[in-house]
């Protein structure tokens, strides 16, 4: 019980670093005047370094203790927090983000240490609850981001963060124990630069698209060009004697389309992360806004994001009756259905809730049952690098969703007014929803695993999310 609330603590503090700064973009596009498209970066930047960060963590968990590199990666975490906190441009914050990026270690660390410590009949239980958290704490996320920049400035966004990184890692040395499983390896450095090539290159080209155009050559050729070296990038890694990412796993039925749909889900949840409050808070004369406040704003949220709370154990408890693909493909349907009514009925504060609710709820369904996919199909000597190259797929997802996003509501602003059209929304909901929906008839088509490892039937016993209050004193 007491590590899962450690490892509930640490995962939390990356989860809330996902969006408590969404509600301060438009504080910080005024002071560094800059445009959406440019403040995007602020999340991009952080998400990419996440990306290419994951993997490496969990394999250097796998290889030197998933305990050890948990605090490394909490503290990394906050001196990026710092470092923003203490920036006076946005080159700086982004600079600070980069390094919380690295973070993002901290998803398939604590699903490696769970699965090593935890008892069998808790180990799905507790991954749910896990990965529930990443959904709750982006939601949350939104309502602190707004509470601090009302009533503070954004500085204390990042130093709320580096707190609470710093408050874990010390808590993780102390009480969490070491896992004892390790794997001989060296880290794929190589590997991880020109991965990192092949995810920012494409990434630049989306947030430049409004200003070169879509269909313009420079945006197709970069865009071509990422595609170019991350395809490179799986030729040199089938050639590398220890990768980053062994790709003969990751091409495994199972594990490749979990992949897939993880990346369209994160679409769809950024979607909703960045465009509603946008929405409530432009102001009334656009004719579509309410004119909220950062702080109403995230109350907006709020339902949604306690609504992924219930959507974990429900999840778990689909998978273990039905199998993991359930969930996940129940999950893609609802959300896209939620954006789809997001998009063509946001003209009151009730019905975004409402439709944000259902949203949420297909985003909780799916965010639980992926690792648990993800690691009935693994050796559970590989539970780092697929759990971790799960999350990787899952920052670019959510990188994609923010970039794509913004770039559709930065192509309908009225000069005039220095908003958003109300169809420049309308889309970008609607472009969400078909990405979430395709994700959720994608899951319906994942094989069973073929590994022989134990299902999640057999894992969770009584489905439920809670952990055993029973569960050894040294946990």
């Amino acid at each position: 019980m007491r590590s899962l609330l450690i490892l509930g603590l640490a995962a939390l503090s990356f989860a809330l670093a996902q969006t408590t700064l969404i509600p301060a973009l438009a504080e910080l596009m005024e002071e560094f005047h800059t445009d959406a498209t440019g403040i995007a970066w602020v999340l991009t930047g952080y998400l990419i370094s996440a990306a290419i960060f994951t993997p490496i963590f969990g394999r250097l968990g796998d290889m030197f203790g998933k305990r050890r590199l948990l605090v490394i990666a909490l503290f990394i975490f906050a001196a990026g927090s710092a470092v923003s906190a203490l920036g006076d441009s946005v080159a700086a914050i982004v600079a600070g983000r980069v390094l919380q990026g690295v973070g993002g270690g901290i998803f398939p660390l604590c699903f490696g240490i769970i699965r090593d410590e935890f008892p069998p009949e808790r180990v799905s239980a507790s991954i749910g609850l896990m990965s529930a958290t990443l959904g709750i704490g982006g939601g949350v996320g939104l309502i602190v981001g707004g509470l601090i920049i009302d009533h503070a400035s954004y500085h204390w966004i990042f130093w709320l963060g580096a707190g609470m990184a710093v408050a874990a890692a010390i808590a993780a040395v102390i009480f969490v124990p070491e896992s004892p499983n390790r794997i001989p390896a060296k880290v794929d450095y190589r590997g991880a630069a020109v991965l990192a090539v092949g995810l920012s290159v494409p990434m630049y080209a989306i947030s430049e698209a409004n200003n070169w155009g879509w269909a313009s050559t420079k945006t197709i050729g970069l865009v071509l060009a990422g595609l170019a070296v991350l395809g490179f990038w799986v030729w040199l890694q089938k050639r590398t004697d220890d990768p980053l990412a062994d790709v003969s796993l990751l091409a495994e039925p199972t594990v490749a389309m979990t992949n897939i749909a993880t990346i369209l889900i994160g679409f769809g949840m950024f979607a909703s992360f960045i465009l509603i409050p946008q929405l409530v808070e432009a102001p009334d004369n656009t004719g579509y806004g309410f004119g909220y406040t950062a702080t109403q704003a995230g109350l907006v949220m709020l339902p949604a994001a306690l609504m992924m709370l219930f959507a974990g154990p429900l999840s778990g408890r689909l998978g273990a009756r039905y199998g993991n693909k359930v969930p996940l493909a129940l999950g893609g349907l609802v959300c896209g259905v939620g954006l789809v009514g997001l998009g063509l009925d946001h003209g009151g504060s009730l019905n975004i809730v409402l439709w944000n609710v259902l949203s949420s709820t297909g985003v909780g369904l799916a965010y639980a049952a992926m690792p648990n996919l993800i690691m009935e199909a693994v050796p559970v000597e590989r539970t780092g690098e697929a759990t971790g190259f799960n999350a990787l797929i899952r920052s670019v997802g959510s990188s994609l969703g923010s970039q794509v996003t913004a770039s559709i509501l930065t192509g309908t602003i009225i000069a005039a007014t220095g908003f958003p059209t109300s169809e420049g929304f309308k889309v970008a909901f609607l472009v969400g929803a078909g990405v979430s929906l395709i994700a959720g008839l994608l899951a319906l088509l994942i094989p069973g695993s073929g590994h022989g490892h134990l299902s999640v039937a057999e894992e969770i016993g009584a489905a439920t999310i809670l952990p055993d209050p029973a569960l050894a004193a040294d946990k």
